[in-house]
């Protein structure tokens, strides 16, 4: 089987902390094979910087998998690069064509300071989370899985909505900077189990006024966030996060 490979040209942010003005550089890359992932041409990359004594390019990544949600950048203008529902690290270089200028920045966002290059602070989106605090039904054991019973489809929304993995490209991917895609998510998860119903709207409330305290924008409806997340969340879960707040606004 042959290998295809391909030659690049990469404009990319360099920034040494949150208080340096930051620009972009020029790096050439040869002889680049099409089965790598993304992050893996960035290994590529600073394994040449670091033999001509240069600083490597510092970027986000954990897992590679697609499951940590920890890395993410902007390829040419897109969140996670041009490929839909897909990470960063599952994004294969047999994507871009020999001789492509790719230009690669980190997500943007007030509520997003860049730490160094193209790695940034996500820690708002934890405080967010932190906020909606814990389930309090006692479990006890683990129960059969049919021991609540579940209608199929609000099992699978709830699914789809605990499929968020929290990398910010929705935030980053906004006009407004807003994290209301990722808010909804883990708002839906919760309120559409029985098990989440006793602090449903106590959660809603505490997680949407601390989304609005770290400076993240409104939804306009751009619906940005949904074309770019790598796991597919409906803007419905915005729609349902907004009735849970509502409603927790009339009862509190």
């Amino acid at each position: 089987m042959t290998t295809t490979s391909i030659s690049l040209s990469l404009e990319i942010w360099r920034q040494k902390d949150s208080r340096d003005k930051g620009d972009f550089e020029t790096y050439t890359l040869i002889n680049i094979s099409t089965d790598m992932s993304f992050l893996e041409m960035l290994d590529v990359l600073n394994e040449q910087l670091t033999r001509e004594g240069k600083d490597p390019v510092a970027f986000d990544h954990d897992c590679r998998e697609g499951i940590c949600g920890m890395c993410g950048v902007v390829i040419n203008g897109i969140a996670h690069g041009p490929e839909p529902e897909t990470t960063l690290c599952q994004l294969h270089m047999r994507h871009f064509n020999d001789g492509d200028t790719l230009v690669i920045e980190p997500f943007r966002s007030r509520a997003f300071p860049i730490r160094k290059d193209l790695v940034i602070d996500r820690s708002a989106l934890d405080r967010i989370i932190q906020a909606g605090g814990y389930v309090s039904v006692n479990t006890g054991g683990t129960p059969d899985a049919n021991a609540i019973p579940i209608p199929a489809p609000v099992a699978e929304l709830a699914m789809d909505a605990a499929s968020c993995i929290g990398c910010g490209a929705c935030v980053a991917s906004c006009p407004n900077g807003s994290a209301m895609l990722f808010t909804g998510a883990k708002i839906s998860q919760l309120s559409l189990l029985p098990q989440g119903h006793p602090e449903r709207h106590k959660r809603a409330m505490a997680m949407v006024t601390t989304m609005d305290k770290e400076g993240f924008g409104n939804c306009t409806n751009e619906r940005e966030c949904e074309a770019v997340c790598p796991k597919g969340i409906s803007i419905r879960n915005i729609a349902r996060m907004n009735r849970e707040f509502v409603r927790a606004s009339f009862l509190s």
